[in-house]
């Protein structure tokens, strides 16, 4: 069994640029583009789609992924043009920070609200 997040997105070309350009996914389909109204994206064994249909999704999705190494990988993202939003009150969203149930983690929103958290068990 495989499952498979949606985000809703009001920018396709916006979300693809972003997901592609600095989280590593790349377009399954060689042929998609921002003019579809479903984009499936995939990263390793990881699988997203973006779609532009409200009634598939709403805005503001939130996905738990879990990585080996959360501070290198906030670092290569941080190289690729990152921004980190002004969110002061959530230091997950500023870097990675280890939790008290036993997570390292640390948060990326994209422009529609929907979180991808990167977490790693810490040893």
């Amino acid at each position: 069994m495989q499952l498979i997040p949606i985000f809703y997105c009001t920018d396709m070309q916006s979300a693809i640029n972003f997901y592609t350009g600095i989280l590593d996914f790349r377009l399954c389909h060689t042929n998609a583009s921002a003019a579809d109204w479903v984009v499936d994206l995939e990263n390793g064994n990881a699988l997203l789609q973006l779609t532009r249909i409200e009634g598939d999704q709403r805005a503001g999705i939130h996905i738990n992924v879990r990585v080996a190494d959360v501070d290198l990988l906030f670092q290569k993202y941080l190289q690729r043009g990152l921004v980190l939003p002004d969110k002061k009150e959530s230091p997950v969203h500023q870097a990675p920070v280890n939790q008290s149930w036993g997570l390292r983690k640390f948060y990326i929103t994209d422009s529609d609200g929907n979180t991808l958290r990167f977490v790693q068990p810490i040893p």
